[in-house]
């Protein structure tokens, strides 16, 4: 059996070891640390503006800025259909509604067209706005931000950035995650860096991330013992993750090339084929190519079939992929709640396969990696 390939494996750079040494030999092994504030700063430096807070997981960040938005119980909120749980669970955290909006398959991206024209029918019907909008840079794919802000802007909702999978991704040549008030990275295993789990809540205003950091630390208050005059969490990044993150954050631009030269191998070896088709990369952004993801077949049912076919061929010879994300109006926990769009997301979820994009292939993995995928389409035919 050949060594397994990995969807996208944590990836260390080197200075990870250092920094966990230091924290050891200082014994800042309890939570806090000097490396928590070290990683902020430095995460602010490479994001070139906002105020950030480390924080125990994307969830927590993206739970985090929906209390500071004011969502609460009885609100409704519009996110993405074709995201992963986490960016619809904190509504529900704060007693919240999600309202799922379709995608568009030019982006995978949430339909911005379908969104404004369910706004504009409910502002017709006089019936009340959504709260917030939670905007999901699928994949790594940048979102029209712009768009979104002023549909935000017109029907007086709250924009919230997801960017937990778009770290190093580019929106008119600007990072996402520093357009909204409000957004949130995560550093889970899986992701482009990590700190083996993790996160980072983003504020545009200081006092916001003051009070995301008094929150996150169970929210005491300022006295010599504990005493709390609001619920809080204990969401706060403990100093080891942090002295971890440090590291990653050096190699994060040699990340994204590879993902990137990733992507670019795929296509070249695959991209001519009638039997696939890859992500597209929105025109007015720069994906990090988080996960290389492509479509199987023509349509729903047999795109379902073909991509079935290989993502068990692959699994056969130790090669690790995944369908894309299932949409959150197709997930029985969410059976009730509202829908927006025509269902375009089904068909990328029932043709779609997430391809192996750990950035320690080499040239070989990638021939074995194309190589399994056409025998396994070779044999539907």
């Amino acid at each position: 059996m050949h060594d397994r390939i990995f969807l996208s494996s944590p990836h260390m750079g080197g200075s990870e070891l250092n920094y966990i040494g230091q924290a050891f030999a200082d014994n800042y092994i309890a939570p806090v640390g000097p490396h928590i504030p070290a990683f902020e700063r430095e995460f602010e430096a490479f994001l070139g503006q906002g105020h950030c807070v480390a924080v125990a997981s994307g969830t927590a960040a993206l739970h985090l800025a929906l209390r500071l938005a004011g969502v609460g119980p009885g609100d409704e909120v519009v996110c993405s259909d074709l995201t992963f749980i986490a960016s619809a669970s904190p509504v529900v955290y704060q007693g919240a509604r999600p309202v799922f909006v379709d995608a568009d398959p030019r982006t995978w991206n949430l339909d911005l067209e379908a969104l404004e024209a369910h706004l504009s029918a409910r502002r017709r019907a006089g019936g009340p706005m959504p709260r917030a909008l939670i905007l999901v840079h699928l994949y790594g794919q940048p979102c029209d931000v712009d768009a979104a802000a002023a549909i935000c802007a017109e029907y007086g909702l709250a924009l919230v950035e997801d960017a937990a999978e778009s770290l190093g991704s580019l929106h008119a040549g600007r990072q996402t995650g520093t357009f909204a008030p409000l957004a949130a990275f995560s550093f889970n295993g899986n992701k482009i860096i990590t700190c083996g789990g993790g996160g980072m809540f983003v504020a545009q205003d200081k006092a916001q991330a003051d009070k995301a950091r008094f929150l996150a630390t169970q929210a005491r208050d300022p006295a010599p013992h504990y005493q709390h005059s609001e619920l809080g969490y204990n969401y706060r990044m403990s100093n080891l993750l942090a002295a971890v993150g440090r590291g990653q954050l050096e190699v994060l631009a040699e990340r994204v090339e590879q993902k990137r030269a990733l992507f670019a191998g795929y296509r070249e070896r695959l991209g001519a084929e009638p039997w696939i088709e890859f992500m597209p990369e929105a025109p007015s952004g720069r994906a990090n190519r988080w996960l290389t993801c492509a479509l199987f077949g023509d349509d729903a049912h047999s795109g379902y079939r073909l991509r079935e076919a290989v993502r068990l061929a692959l699994e056969e010879e130790n090669i690790e992929s995944r369908p894309v994300w299932k949409p959150m109006h197709m997930q029985p926990v969410f059976a009730d709640a509202p829908f927006v769009g025509p269902g375009a997301d089904e068909e990328l979820f029932a043709r779609g396969l997430c391809l192996p994009s750990d950035t320690k292939m080499t040239e070989a993995d990638l021939d074995r990696v194309c190589g399994a995928i056409r025998r396994a389409v070779k044999g539907q035919s």
